[in-house]
């Protein structure tokens, strides 16, 4: 699967081993040059940059949500109409939610309990325009905090108001319902200028994680995805060093440079008893052939531009969230170099030569350790 671009974690001079005999001019493992061969300046121009794209970020998304709380107001106030002139009960609610997840699969912000939650919305606040500003600036899961925790429409403008102003998370939001900071507003004693995030922080990082906002915009959530990933890559590689079998960590997110693309391994190791590189995949979603193909692509890549001559062929584990093992299998079969899938929830598909199992973590042993502590999902 092509990733976007991320900094290399190799360090440099780690991949630098000779290819078989020539080297490639269209594809490479690029390795970037140290920070002392960098201008002076360089430093200022990249904090610059990570500023200016931060801030973009967040005002894109910070914009989709809004589009979205105002969605879901129209939505609420279409039920409650219906409700209050035709009567419609929940059944037609359930109803109403079955047929929108229909035409939108995608969406997941669709079902029963959210559809109700927009007409509690609705119902909390009469007139649109206070919704679009400030109700818009907090995430949706904000919003059902407020809904279920305050008890007047007064209460619930102000904790709006103040989560936007300081950026609280959906936590601290419920933590300032609960100690009833609205009640201490204005008092001489607090310790709110202490103990409050600033402005653009923990809400802007809630805004990002919001399942909501990409469920809305229908898209896989893309940090859910990379955080998974990122938990499940960090055990997978504990534990193969730990197993003391001979792993030698060469690097994380592995930067492979085409002529027309960018890839990335996930994690990449050099077996020092079985002389051979071990590249290691994970995916937070379920099995799909094309991840083969592109395990198979990233093996002969390594086998091409990494491998030493005294080296063996390279092998491969490519972990996912579920997978049918009638599926892989025929995903599997015809591809000759060594490949091994895991579904890191509860079997493992292993397809390597014989005389390297016994060096490599057994099926029962890599089931054994992904069954004992599963990043959460």
């Amino acid at each position: 699967m092509k990733k976007p671009v991320k900094k290399s974690a190799v360090a440099a001079g780690s991949l630098e081993r000779e290819s078989r005999g020539r080297r490639r001019q269209d594809a490479s493992f690029p390795v970037p040059p140290g920070r002392g061969q960098l201008p002076s300046s360089y430093a200022v121009v990249l904090g610059e940059i990570k500023e200016r794209i931060g801030s973009e970020r967040l005002r894109v998304v910070m914009a989709a949500n809004a589009t979205m709380v105002i969605l879901y107001w129209d939505i609420g106030r279409m039920i409650l109409d219906r409700q209050e002139n035709e009567g419609w009960g929940a059944k037609v609610i359930d109803r109403l939610s079955f047929d929108l997840r229909e035409a939108y699969p995608d969406m997941q912000g669709l079902s029963p309990r959210n559809l109700k939650y927009m007409r509690a919305f609705a119902a909390a606040w009469p007139q649109k325009e206070i919704v679009q500003e400030p109700l818009a600036q907090i995430p949706w899961y904000h919003h059902i905090a407020l809904l279920e925790k305050c008890r007047t429409p007064e209460e619930r403008l102000w904790y709006a108001q103040q989560s936007a102003a300081h950026g609280w998370s959906h936590n601290s939001l419920s933590l300032q319902i609960t100690a009833r900071a609205h009640e201490r507003q204005g008092k001489a004693i607090n310790n709110f200028a202490l103990t409050l995030p600033p402005a653009d922080s923990d809400m802007a990082a809630q805004v990002f994680k919001d399942p909501y906002l990409f469920d809305f915009i229908g898209t896989a959530d893309p940090r859910r995805e990379h955080e998974v990933e990122q938990a499940l890559g960090d055990h997978i590689q504990r534990f193969l060093l730990e197993l003391g079998a001979g792993f030698a960590f060469v690097g994380r997110q592995v930067h492979l440079e085409f002529a027309s693309a960018d890839y990335y391994l996930d994690l990449l190791f050099y077996h020092l008893k079985l002389r051979c590189y071990v590249v290691v995949e994970l995916k937070a979603v379920p099995f799909d052939p094309g991840f083969v193909g592109t395990l198979n692509m990233y093996l002969s890549a390594v086998d091409d531009l990494l491998r030493h001559s005294d080296d063996k062929p390279a092998i491969s584990l490519l972990l996912c969230r579920t997978g049918n093992k009638v599926e892989v299998e025929y995903a599997l079969r015809g591809f000759q170099k060594p490949m091994g899938v895991a579904n890191w929830e509860t079997r493992l598909v292993k397809r390597l030569p014989k005389e390297l199992q016994g060096s490599l973590p057994s099926v029962a042993d890599i089931e054994a350790e992904l069954t004992q502590e599963k990043p959460n999902a």
